[in-house]
C-alpha cells in the first residue's frame, strides 16, 4: 500500500470504528474533477449460520462517517489541497483486502489479481477467478479452474467479490 493511502488509513479507521463500521478500502487519487479521498465502510460481521442477520450501511450512516472523517482530516491537515471526501459502501463487487475480509466471504466467489513483484503463482499465473476456499496463515486459498492455489495475502494487487446476481435477485424478491 502506498505511503500516503497508508497514513490516511490510519487516520480515518479509528474514526469508522468509533462510528461502529470496519473500514474496507480507502483511494486517493486525482480525477477529472480534481482529487478524490474515498473511503468504503461496512457493517462488522456478525454471527454465520442461518440465524445470522444481514446488516447494511445507510446513506445516514455514510453521511455521519463523513461528518467525522472530515472534522479529523481538517484538525490533521495531512492532505496540502482541495479534494473532496467520499464515503460510501462497499457494494457487491466489495474489495478484499486483508485475512478477515477473504475469511468472511469463503464460500462465495472472487476475483483476485497479483502484484507485480513476487506476486506470481506457478508459470507466472496472475489472474484468479474462482471460490473462496480458506484464508489462514497470511494466505488464501482459491478454487478455480478445477484446482486449488494458495496466494500469499501480502502479494495481492486487487481482489473483489463477484456478484452471484441470482441470489441477489432473490433476495430483493423475498
Amino acid at each position: 500500500m502506498r505511503k500516503d493511502l497508508k497514513d490516511l488509513w490510519l487516520l480515518t479507521e479509528p474514526y469508522v470504528r468509533d462510528a461502529g463500521f470496519d473500514l474496507i478500502e480507502v483511494t486517493f487519487g486525482r480525477e477529472s474533477g480534481g482529487w478524490v479521498l474515498r473511503l468504503f465502510i461496512d457493517a462488522p460481521a456478525g454471527p454465520s449460520g442461518p440465524a445470522a442477520t444481514v446488516t447494511t450501511v445507510s446513506h445516514d450512516d455514510c453521511a455521519r462517517v463523513s461528518r467525522d472523517i472530515s472534522a479529523a482530516l481538517d484538525v490533521a491537515d495531512s492532505i496540502p489541497h482541495a479534494y473532496q471526501l467520499e464515503v460510501s459502501s462497499p457494494g457487491l463487487d466489495r474489495p478484499l483486502r486483508r485475512e478477515g475480509d477473504f475469511a468472511r466471504f469463503v464460500g462465495q466467489m472472487a476475483r483476485v489479481r497479483m502484484s507485480d513483484e513476487g506476486g506470481q503463482v506457478e508459470g507466472g499465473r496472475r489472474n484468479f477467478s474462482g471460490t473462496i476456499r480458506s484464508a489462514k496463515d497470511g494466505r488464501v486459498e482459491i478454487e478455480c479452474d478445477g484446482r486449488s492455489y494458495l496466494l500469499p495475502i501480502e502479494a495481492i494487487a486487487k481482489a473483489n467479490l463477484v456478484p452471484d446476481w441470482d441470489r441477489e435477485f432473490h433476495r430483493s424478491a423475498s
